[in-house]
């Protein structure tokens, strides 16, 4: 019998996943090569969207714990701490807001590599690295050109 913990994403999960990467790059490739007049608002349409993938990255946590009849508090408390990191790197200026993103894409991925192969969802970590390696990278080179 095959260990569900190494079943892989979906082929729609990984092509969603991947398509969910283009505002990123965009962003940051908009941050560097816009007009000096319009950087500023690639750079906060950069920081808007990566703090809505920074959530939704809590939220999967809600997620795990939602399905057991008595997950641990800790699947909830992480679950909300991504949201609300994010909201408040969302009211910084997108400099230093989106090294927060960034940051916050990295610890998400640190935490969900020992959470994920307790919840069964082991196979999914190398399209998680892959998206959060360029996410996060999009993230501080959009910081680095703002």
């Amino acid at each position: 019998m095959r260990d569900s913990t190494l079943t892989p994403p979906t082929p729609v999960a990984q092509r969603l996943g991947y398509l969910a990467l283009l505002p990123f790059v965009l962003g940051a490739l908009l941050v560097w090569f816009v007009r000096t007049d319009v950087r500023a608002a690639a750079a906060a349409a950069l920081s808007a969207y990566a703090a809505v993938v920074v959530a939704f990255l809590g939220g999967v946590h809600w997620g795990f714990g939602m399905r057991q009849r008595a997950p641990a508090a800790s699947l909830f408390v992480w679950g909300v701490a991504p949201a609300l990191v994010a909201c408040v790197a969302l009211l910084m200026q997108p400099p230093a807001g989106l090294v927060i993103h960034g940051a916050m894409l990295v610890a998400c991925y640190l935490v969900d590599r020992k959470v994920y192969p307790q919840q069964g969802a082991a196979g999914w970590l190398t399209l998680r690295f892959r998206l959060s390696a360029v996410a996060s990278l999009s993230c501080f080179l959009g910081a680095a050109g703002s």
